[in-house]
């Protein structure tokens, strides 16, 4: 599971778009092959469903749903994008100088930090 939290909620007349601290260079296969991926309302499981497009932010097509019907999302809220980890990180990069994010292994009740969340410093340490 890919957790985001929700930047910004912005309404227009014609949809809802849900930005995220996310984007294609964490999770390329919505972008590059139409993959669904189910997205859950972590913070707000029990909200009043609405449809909602949810995009990353990187502004080149990078949508992880279309006109998708969830319980009600707000700015902070955690969203988990399901079935992300087995491409979603050996696919990842560090497109437009974006860190790549932590991966925790849960194994017997017990949280594992696999891979430390990378910094900017990482993303440009080969170019310095």
């Amino acid at each position: 599971m890919l957790l985001v939290t929700v930047s910004v909620v912005k309404e227009t007349p014609e949809s809802t778009f849900v930005g995220v601290n996310s984007g294609l260079n964490h999770l390329i296969r919505p972008m590059m092959y139409d993959a669904y991926h189910e997205i859950v309302n972590i913070s707000n499981p029990d909200g009043k469903p609405k449809p909602y497009n949810i995009v990353g932010y990187i502004c080149e097509t990078d949508n992880f749903a279309w006109n998708r019907t969830m319980p009600e999302i707000r700015e902070g809220d955690i969203l988990g994008i399901l079935n992300a980890g087995a491409y979603g990180m050996s696919m990842a990069s560090q497109y437009n100088s974006r860190p790549r994010p932590a991966e925790v292994m849960l194994k017997n009740d017990a949280d594992i930090l696999i891979r430390k969340r990378e910094t900017f410093e990482d993303v440009i340490s080969m170019w310095v």
